[in-house]
């Protein structure tokens, strides 16, 4: 055999080369040059037409031997290098179970949410029921139950949104009032929290904003029992040493009424309406006003809300924007 055809020196070359290709690209390469149909081994086979027919035999036998071993030596190289592809993924994926989770971002809630649940929690606690009614109302339900006029300045456009027949968006919680009392006999005590709508819109005002009213009715109840509710109800909010203040004012609904301020600092800040709940306002619900009398309250969530947490502008709880949330 010529050295041309010395396939020991072959394979100890192919060998070598598969052994040291160290990733399947190479090896791929290095298979093609022994073994592709350009390749050495095939070089070789090529050849043997011209060989003497002594030989042709020997060296077919030979080289197809070669070819053999050169393809097993190939395929072995692939298993191990497809094992160490295989080894180093998960090393390099591999989770260390020892170490501490990672804990996903956690929702805060809206500081309306929490002022509300906080109210509800303590009238809750005092035996008071809550109850909830339609935004959309009548003109009934949300002016003429409660003792307002037809010429009174809150029906004005300026202050009320008119839907489509007639309706109203509730200009205050009011009517859930109107609803619940109507549909039960007294004595009871219940709070309407809720969302209502008036034509304003600045930095402490807005066309959407959040109430809560309270409301109690028996045949014993007095300013007195008001009084005492609202006082514990602010030491609830704000303190122990909160002062209440009430000034007399007018609302159409009760009467006796009031405005209410609170303590706030060096001076006082106004924080709802108040008073006795009128007689007409009770017959309109089918109430005895001669046997039954009650009390009624109501203050806006918003600007507690705004004073607990320091919101400068009303309009932020309103513009749904995560960072107001991931401050508090």
């Amino acid at each position: 055999m010529s050295s041309g055809t010395d396939l020991s020196a072959l394979e100890a070359d192919a060998r070598a080369a598969i052994d040291a290709a160290t990733d399947l690209q190479a090896l791929q390469e290095t298979r093609a040059r022994f073994l592709g149909r350009t390749g050495s081994i095939s070089g070789i086979l090529r050849g043997l037409g011209a060989l003497p027919e002594d030989e042709r035999r020997a060296v077919g036998q030979a080289a197809n031997a070669s070819k053999e071993r050169i393809e097993e030596w190939a395929r072995a190289r692939k298993e191990q290098l497809e094992h160490a592809r295989v080894a180093g993924d998960l090393e390099r994926h591999r989770l260390d179970v020892s170490l501490p989770g990672l804990a996903p971002p956690l929702g805060q809630l809206h500081p309306v949410t929490r002022i509300f649940r906080d109210m509800t929690e303590f009238f809750t606690g005092l035996g008071f029921s809550i109850e909830s009614g339609p935004q959309v109302e009548t003109d009934w339900n949300n002016f003429g139950a409660l003792n307002i006029p037809d010429d009174h300045p809150s029906r004005d456009l300026q202050d009320t949104f008119f839907v489509e027949g007639g309706n109203v968006l509730r200009t205050h919680t009011s009517p859930v009032q109107v609803r619940a009392m109507s549909q039960r006999k007294p004595p009871f005590r219940f709070i309407a929290p809720g969302r209502v709508y008036r034509r304003d819109s600045d930095a402490t005002h807005s066309p959407v904003f959040h109430q809560i009213e309270g409301f109690m009715v028996d045949e014993r109840v007095t300013f007195g029992d008001l009084k005492g509710v609202l006082y514990a109800f602010a030491r609830h909010l704000v303190g122990p040493d909160v002062k209440l203040r009430f000034r007399a004012h007018f609302f159409p609904f009760t009467e006796p009424s009031a405005e209410m301020d609170f303590s706030w600092g060096d001076g006082w800040l106004e924080w709802g309406g108040c008073g006795m709940i009128h007689p007409k306002v009770l017959e309109n619900c089918g109430i005895d006003s001669q046997r039954y009398q009650g009390f009624a309250f109501g203050m806006g969530v918003d600007r507690t809300a705004m004073l607990r947490f320091g919101i400068p502008n009303v309009q932020l709880l309103f513009e749904g924007d995560v960072r107001l949330l991931e401050q508090l």
